[in-house]
């Protein structure tokens, strides 16, 4: 993309605070935007083919929004940390294995979505994020779902498309829980806490493609207790 195209993008951007540039091959996340660090509320450089993401990233303040979807990211700077107004962080189809710890600390997060990259393990310190409504961590390679998982505040949990085989009771007491997504893991019947359905808040349970029959689940003690509250949550919203 010639510099003229940039430019033109930084001027409008400066106006909007809004800086998208998708699927146009950039191998790295344009410098020009230091600029802009007071102006930007979104970035959107989905698409394109960045395999690092500057420690510079820190510097943007007042960033509300950051997009990388479908690049080539192998880490997360530490720096992500300082962006204390971000409410929305998706990377998406990149080649991240973990986070940094500093994640923790983006108090306004309330979506991240990290579907479709190399992540094995739960990632660690994400009960600090007190705000988080949304967590996607959909086409992963995590093969246990851990008991720190219960200080989670997020109301919907996507680990679809996982190597998932144990899943901790203590999933059953996130106290905002209401929709928790398990499809095609390796889950055996004898491995969903039946805590999950007697004693939480979920509402849509969601365990197709796992190494049971999903009508199975009606045997198991609970069921009735989280068929009335599916019913109920169906029933607001028809």
């Amino acid at each position: 993309m010639g510099n003229s195209a940039l430019k033109s993008h930084l001027e409008t951007s400066q106006k909007t605070g809004v800086f998208q540039l998708t699927g146009r091959g950039l191998q790295e996340f344009p410098e020009e935007l230091q600029r802009l660090t007071s102006n930007l509320r979104t970035v959107d450089l989905s698409g394109n083919k960045i395999e690092v993401l500057p420690a510079a990233i820190g510097n943007f303040l007042h960033l509300k929004s950051l997009t990388l979807n479908s690049n080539r990211l192998t880490s997360v700077p530490c720096d992500i940390g300082k962006l204390k107004k971000l409410e929305t962080l998706s990377l998406n189809g990149n080649r991240i294995h973990q986070l940094p710890p500093t994640l923790g600390q983006l108090k306004a997060l309330r979506t991240l979505c990290l579907a479709g990259n190399q992540i094995s393990e739960f990632p660690p310190g994400l009960a600090a994020l007190r705000q988080l409504d949304l967590l996607d961590l959909s086409r992963n390679q995590i093969q246990n779902v851990p008991a720190e998982v219960s200080e989670l505040q997020a109301i919907e949990i996507n680990l679809n498309q996982n190597q998932i085989s144990v899943l901790s009771a203590e999933v059953s007491r996130c106290p905002r829980l209401k929709v928790l997504r398990l499809e095609e893991n390796c889950l055996e019947l004898s491995c969903i806490p039946l805590s999950i359905l007697s004693d939480s808040q979920v509402s849509l349970f969601s365990v197709e493609g796992n190494l049971f029959e999903v009508k199975k689940l009606r045997d198991l003690d609970g069921y009735d207790k989280y068929m009335e509250r599916f019913t109920a949550t169906k029933k607001k919203f028809a």
